[in-house]
């Protein structure tokens, strides 16, 4: 396929619905959608301030990164047992191979359940033992990214890091996600840097809410090999060039941008821009129980705001998506022929 030639309105939803992506961007309590809410609280004997899935659905009106934390940390309070959390990773893995996702690096906070008596064990084999029936039953690969929650403290995360090493070989990376407004990255300088020590793959959430700097320290305090959302920094055109210039990978979620009121809306969104300056982004769905859509979802529905945006830009932001994953490289590379295969069909 000639990837500047012009394609139909009709078939690039089917494009985006077929090639294959890697998903970077997705937390996996982020998954857990108000049916599923329901029946665990239902199976864990858990009172909920709901009615019903309806009036649960209908809460969600965020207005804000923080209205929606709020909310998140509620729903999470269902998750008790390994079984609960094998459940909700496998109703995503199951959607996401609906969407043609061949690898996902699922972030997990482990402090939102240590901090409710639920051990640490608990929360790691039941993704883990997902992670492994995913990749035999559907064919999704999948790592854990073991997220610090930055409006706790560093010495917080310190014991998390703690209560994770005796089970460090189900975990990929670390990130830091949670409150961006008055956390900086480089609060967490010290862990990050155990954590670099230890061998694991670094990530951190900045330029969200949180201004440029944020995206700054998080690359030189943290020493990150991706940013998770950064679409502030076009804000800073110094900050634009350095991302460029390294390759650095920005995992942007469209649909979260547009619910927590990032962007006003789809069509105002900097996704264009950040292409044309030759940054190296992916789409993703962040929290999609909450942010109405999955990773499909925010490729259709993205594009169809952006009528500028091809079949070229299709292509684009599928490659990164794989080339900015943490799969082996043998396996990038299968996944990227399977990818120019649809392509040529095209």
């Amino acid at each position: 396929m000639n990837p500047s030639a012009p394609i139909t309105p009709i078939d690039l939803p089917a494009l985006l619905r077929r090639m294959p992506k890697a998903e970077l961007h997705i937390h996996i309590e982020g998954s857990l959608e108000p049916e599923l809410i329901f029946a665990l609280a239902q199976r864990n004997g858990v009172v909920l301030p709901y009615a019903s899935v309806e009036s649960l659905r209908a809460a969600y009106a965020f207005t804000s990164l923080q209205s929606f934390l709020d909310i998140y940390y509620a729903g999470a309070s269902v998750l008790l047992k390994e079984q609960d959390f094998f459940d909700m990773a496998m109703a995503y893995f199951r959607r996401a191979a609906t969407d043609n996702v061949v690898h996902a690096e699922l972030f997990f906070d482990p402090q939102t359940h240590t901090d409710r008596g639920v051990p640490f064990e608990v929360v790691i084999l039941g993704l883990s033992r997902a992670c492994e029936v995913a990749q035999r039953e559907l064919g999704v690969s999948a790592l854990l990214i073991m997220c610090f929650l930055r409006h706790l403290s560093e010495d917080a995360a310190f014991d998390t890091l703690a209560q994770a090493l005796p089970h460090r070989q189900h975990i990929a990376g670390v990130g830091l996600d949670s409150s961006e407004q008055g956390h900086p990255p480089e609060k967490f300088s010290r862990v990050f840097a155990r954590c670099r020590e230890l061998g694991w793959h670094l990530v951190a959430h900045a330029g969200e809410e949180g201004p440029p700097t944020y995206i700054w320290s998080a690359l030189d305090d943290l020493k990150v090999q991706r940013i998770d959302h950064g679409v502030r920094c076009l804000e800073d055109p110094a900050l634009v060039a350095r991302l460029e210039k390294d390759r650095m990978p920005l995992t942007v979620c469209p649909l979260s941008n547009l619910k927590l009121c990032v962007t006003p809306s789809l069509a105002a969104h900097p996704l264009p821009a950040m292409l044309d300056a030759g940054l190296c982004v992916t789409i993703n769905s962040d929290d999609p129980a909450y942010f109405g859509g999955y990773i499909n979802q925010n490729f259709i529905a993205t594009f169809a705001a952006l009528p500028q945006l091809t079949a070229a830009h299709a292509h684009t932001l599928a490659r990164n998506s794989i080339d900015a994953s943490f799969m082996a490289v043998s396996e990038k590379q299968r996944h990227l022929q399977a990818l120019e295969a649809v392509f040529a069909a095209v």
